[in-house]
């Protein structure tokens, strides 16, 4: 077997051969950095300084410099994030925002909070991300902004998109939420568009120890309106300029992610080096006929906070099942389009406007990818979606023929 590219992350070796591959599994990256993880948090009672302060002022700088942002506004949640900006560009009742239906929920809802409606339009079969000629198609005098979902960690067609966005006078906000790190021509997520969000959920590949957002801009007069709206509007003094939230970073968060984001490059690549493992194991497996896997486009750095592969001919929830009895960890992102959610059906839309989505949400299936795997996890993962999909395939044999 060809060995894949070469990769500076040495794979981790110790695991029992009867152990249960989990999808993700935190425990591992903090033992590796226990030490300076405690620590942080260490120093951050000692200073007794919880909310906002010099750790997080030190973590939005480091952010800034990774994106290459001018500016990095820590906030509560990626949820907040997307809310913020929206409510930083002035936009609210009666306004559109165009954004993808293949995405996590907090996407659209962010929209919807604001009072703003989301006007979905259907992604691309490569990549999943939103499909530029489609936002262009929705853009109406409503539409006060564009909202791309870096989806599963690689990039839209930024470039595109920005070009609508220039014609039309819009705002692009960057769903960045799964995707720190990730490239676009050279350049990163966050500074793609007028604003770019970030989530460090746990799971998220800089993930917290809880929840915690971040907004990215080079526009100084938005990342000050921001750096207001997190603090309820209040531009000192307890003079309230705007009605703003409660949303600020802790600096408990801030700390351990300060630690953690030093770690991120190197955890990336032990991602791109596991993906670049199952492409050979799955080659050597010969299931390409039933199992697409994800590929990297053009011009693109991909992260991949999940490496999600597409299970063809309705398979995808035998082989889900069949993973689950092996113990291999595995899960749907997504199972159902935001545009088919009961709280959107006051917008009209319905089932098969957005073909494409709506049969992504039936293939994609998630497959462990986090760093710390090791190469017989990854050869487990692989021989057990084998033995998937040739169990399921048996099965639906069964049926035809009775049938």
């Amino acid at each position: 077997m060809t060995k894949p590219v070469a990769s500076t992350v040495p794979f981790p070796t110790s695991s029992s051969a009867h152990d249960p591959i989990p999808l993700i599994d935190l425990k591992p990256q903090y033992q590796s950095i226990k030490q300076e993880i405690d620590e942080a948090v260490q120093r951050v009672f000692e200073n007794q300084t919880f909310v906002l302060g010099d750790e997080v002022s030190k973590f939005e700088s480091e952010i800034a410099s990774y994106c290459d942002s001018r500016e990095a506004i820590g906030c509560a949640s990626g949820t907040d994030a997307l809310i913020l900006a929206l409510q930083a560009l002035n936009i609210g009742p009666g306004d559109e925002v165009i954004t993808s239906p293949f995405t996590f929920f907090a996407t659209a809802s962010s929209i919807e909070r604001v009072g703003a409606k989301p006007v979905f339009v259907d992604v691309e079969e490569n990549g999943f991300n939103i499909n530029p000629q489609a936002i262009s198609a929705a853009v109406t005098s409503r539409t006060k902004a564009i909202m791309p979902v870096h989806i599963f960690g690689q990039c839209a067609k930024m470039e595109e998109i920005n070009r609508i966005a220039t014609k039309h006078n819009l705002a692009v906000i960057e769903d960045a939420a799964q995707a720190i790190g990730s490239e676009y021509r050279g350049r990163r997520t966050g500074v793609l568009g007028t604003i770019g969000c970030f989530s460090f959920f746990p799971t998220k590949n800089l993930g917290g120890a809880g929840d915690g957002g971040m907004i990215t801009t080079d526009d100084a007069q938005l990342a000050t309106r921001l750096k207001r709206l997190r603090v309820h509007g209040d531009a000192g003094r307890y003079q309230h300029i705007d009605l703003g939230m409660n949303s600020r970073l802790d600096s408990l968060q801030a700390a351990v992610l300060s630690v953690k984001l030093r770690y991120l490059d190197s955890w990336t690549e032990g991602r791109q080096r596991n993906a670049s493992w199952y492409q050979e194991l799955f080659d050597r497996e010969q299931l390409g006929s039933v199992i697409q896997l994800p590929k990297t486009l053009p011009d693109r750095r991909h992260v991949y906070n999940q490496y999600c592969v597409r299970v063809h001919d309705g398979l995808r929830d035998e082989v889900l099942n069949s993973l689950r009895e092996q113990q291999i960890g595995c899960a749907v992102y997504y199972p159902q389009p935001l545009h088919l959610q009961p709280c959107f059906a006051h917008h009209g839309y319905k089932e098969g406007q957005f073909p494409i989505s709506e049969q992504l949400s039936r293939d994609i299936m998630a497959l462990p990818i986090f760093a710390e795997l090791n190469l017989g996890q990854l050869e487990r993962v692989v021989s057990g979606v084998g033995k998937a999909v040739r169990s399921a395939q048996s099965k639906s044999s069964s049926i035809s023929k009775a049938a």
